[in-house]
């Protein structure tokens, strides 16, 4: 299971200085996360880029944990100043290397479908947290947009989009989740056109 940390180890400083896509999607999913966030909790997040939700969120929580595989990422990340009151740390790790027991909430945002074994990695999330813990996704679901395959594939073999994008629904992750052990609790399209899916799931 990887994320190809060498495609974004090289596209990491043109990433950094994209603007997001949609700023009112992106603070209502900030918002939703916050939601279930309280001052006593550690979260770990899966994928964290070049920081910019981690520094977000932080100052929400107890202990912040925010790993990406991407070391060019995390240059990235770990030069930006932390807000006041933000526990947080970033350390290099793959998705299945990071988990581990001792977190409230896991986070993964645009990682699941990059994933091939995302599955074992529900399973191995489901295992790390306590019962009641919430893992919370957000993830491009492309499989109702069948154009979007050959634009991919372009893209690819430019060297502008990562290997293994994988086309999955809505409804492909919610039973995948289910199938790990989790109940859905609240999910979301934020923005809706693509969609973009926002899932909150709690451990059984």
């Amino acid at each position: 299971m990887t994320t190809d940390s060498a495609f974004w180890d090289r596209i990491a400083v043109k990433y950094a200085a994209r603007p997001v896509g949609d700023p009112a999607a992106y603070e209502t999913t900030l918002q939703r996360v916050r939601h279930w966030l309280r001052p006593d909790m550690a979260v770990l997040e899966l994928g964290c880029g070049t920081g910019t939700t981690a520094l977000r969120l932080s100052d929400a929580v107890r202990r912040y944990t925010a790993t990406d595989a991407a070391q060019g990422m995390l240059d990235i990340a770990m030069a930006k100043p932390v807000p006041d009151g933000g526990a947080l740390r970033f350390v290099r790790a793959e998705a299945q290397e990071a988990v581990q027991p001792g977190y409230d909430v896991i986070l993964a945002f645009s990682l699941l479908h990059l994933l091939p074994g995302r599955r074992d990695l529900m399973a191995q999330v489901r295992a790390a947290l306590p019962a009641g813990g919430v893992f919370i996704s957000k993830t491009p679901c492309l499989a109702g947009k069948p154009w979007f395959r050959p634009l991919i594939a372009v893209l690819r073999w430019f060297g502008k989009a990562p290997p293994g994008v994988g086309f999955v629904s809505p409804s492909m992750l919610q039973a995948e989740l289910r199938e790990a052990g989790f109940e859905i609790v609240e999910t979301g399209d934020y923005p809706k056109s693509l969609p973009n899916h926002f899932i909150v799931a709690r451990a059984v």
